[in-house]
């Protein structure tokens, strides 16, 4: 989907499909207002038959409006005008956002945009819609055989429609959210494919061709310079497979030389079976989503690239699969990580952290300004917090405060908990420096307090992503998240609003 945007009414646009919005009670929004004088009282008319729910997000198509331009008008309930919020905003551009994905008409005009939105810009409401309308345009159709020839259903042309003077500041957020999106779908793209197609290899590959489309540094580590490093926890977890571990390393150098990295550390576990603590068969097929945050740091890395956004950040993604096999990990082993800290292995399927401890401290070389690492890493967090916010836990109160305003801002939310000392204890072990699990309760707080005593030597914030990466059911597939919160975080350091 291409976008502009111009200032024009809405009464004189000639486009396949022009999407205005009303609000409940009736009232009509100035965009709609003006085509209702302009088709004199019939929209106002049909409204007032009460066939568009008042509900933010109700919409009603209506074909060939006598006194209009248009071919059709698309009308999107707001909700009530003194309670439009962020999300009913949203809820609005999202249903229109799909009946243009998947609709017949080849272009159309938006005007939801230059609705008002308590303490919020035009900019924010642009970067939102394009984001919006772009990500439903989203199809995963890579591993089907047949290609449809016919042309893709949909707008494939939109205008952003304004009353106000364009200006840079407008351009720039369409470009946002166009990235955005465009990262989200590459997230989505490396999280939808099958398990014995993205391996390791595979992301390894995924990354030297975006390093050569952007102009990325990238160096992957085979298992031999791994072993050197003494990264002997992320190397217990692929023991049991035949697909080769590697540790994938891309450097976007958009800002000065000597300037301190963002750091991104993606979780890449392409197929966790939970090794000797055998998952249970059920739905185990979509543990090929275990490489979301893995996806989310390419997606991101992406998106920033697409934006040229002066600053550097660093995505590092430690890949390996977890599978059951005569070489396995076996509960109750024994390993050095690359910082010389032991752990003892009391679950083979709380093998994210053991690939991530490893990670995180390769990330000191790089000196960053802060580290971020994502990852689908305990089913604890969804208990937590349900499938609606991403877990979050920091060293940092500042960074912490930074990602959850990037949230709020996007809609792709996180919520924190708390990461105390006391919860240390819980990590003890008879055997070793620490044990990798730390008993039923407060698992996902465990699992970043072990995380943490990896990341002493800079600020660092932990995503838990395992109940917004993807989707489970008849809407089955990869969510993109959290890519727009991070796409909004790094875009705020970049600009110095935050960091």
């Amino acid at each position: 989907m291409e976008f502009t945007i111009k200032t024009s009414s809405p009464e004189k646009l000639k486009t396949g499909c022009l999407v205005v919005g009303v609000f409940a009670d009736k009232e009509l929004s100035p965009a709609a207002a003006a085509l209702d004088k302009a088709c004199k009282g019939a929209i106002g008319a049909i409204i007032g038959q009460g066939d568009l729910d008042e509900k933010a997000g109700s919409t009603l198509m209506l074909h060939a409006v006598p006194g209009l331009l248009c071919q059709r008008l698309l009308l999107v309930s707001l909700g009530a005008a003194d309670g439009l919020t962020d999300k009913t905003y949203r809820d609005a551009i999202s249903a229109s956002a799909k009946i243009l994905a998947s609709g017949s008409a080849e272009d159309a005009a938006f005007c939801l945009t230059d609705t008002e939105v308590p303490g919020r810009d035009m900019a924010w409401k642009l970067s939102q819609a394009a984001r919006l309308l772009k990500d439903a345009t989203y199809r995963f159709e890579l591993h089907k055989a047949k290609k449809s020839d016919k042309p893709a259903k949909g707008a494939h042309k939109l205008i952003f429609v304004t009353r106000h003077k364009v200006n840079a500041a407008m351009e720039t957020a369409i470009t946002r959210g166009r990235a955005t999106a465009e990262g989200m779908a590459l997230t989505k793209d490396l999280g939808n494919l099958a398990g014995n197609i993205c391996t390791p290899t595979y992301l390894a590959d995924a990354a030297r061709k975006l390093g050569k489309e952007f102009k990325l540094k990238v160096e992957v580590l085979e298992q031999a310079q791994m072993e050197k490093l003494g990264m002997h926890s992320l190397l217990s977890v692929a023991k049991g497979s035949v697909e080769p571990p590697k540790l994938i390393v891309m450097q976007y150098k958009g800002g000065k030389p000597k300037e301190k990295p963002v750091v991104l550390v993606g979780k890449g576990i392409t197929f966790d079976t939970g090794g000797i603590s055998l998952k249970p068969g059920a739905e185990m097929d979509e543990m090929k989503y275990d490489m979301c945050g893995a996806a989310s740091v390419f997606g991101t890395l992406r998106a920033v690239a697409r934006m040229a956004l002066p600053i550097n950040v660093v995505g590092i993604i430690p890949a390996s699969e977890n599978m059951p096999d005569g070489k396995a990990s076996k509960p109750g082993d024994v390993v050095t990580s690359m910082s010389g800290q032991t752990i003892e292995i009391l679950n083979t399927d709380a093998e994210g952290r053991l690939v991530l401890c490893d990670a995180l401290t390769y990330a000191e070389r790089f000196e960053p300004a802060c580290v971020v690492d994502i990852a689908t890493l305990t089913g604890a967090c969804i208990v937590a917090l349900g499938k609606i916010p991403s877990g979050l836990m920091a060293n940092d109160d500042e960074l912490a405060a930074q990602l959850l305003a990037c949230g709020q801002t996007t809609g792709d939310r996180a919520w924190q908990l708390p990461l105390w000392e006391e919860y240390q204890d819980l990590l003890k072990s008879n055997f070793a420096d620490m044990a990798n699990i730390g008993g039923r309760f407060g698992g996902a707080i465990t699992a970043a307090s072990f995380l943490a005593r990896f990341t002493k030597a800079y600020k660092w914030a932990h995503l838990d992503i395992a109940g917004t990466a993807w989707l489970s059911g008849d809407a089955k597939g990869a969510t993109g998240r959290p890519v727009p919160l991070l796409t909004e975080f790094i875009i705020g350091r970049a600009e110095g609003r935050t960091g």
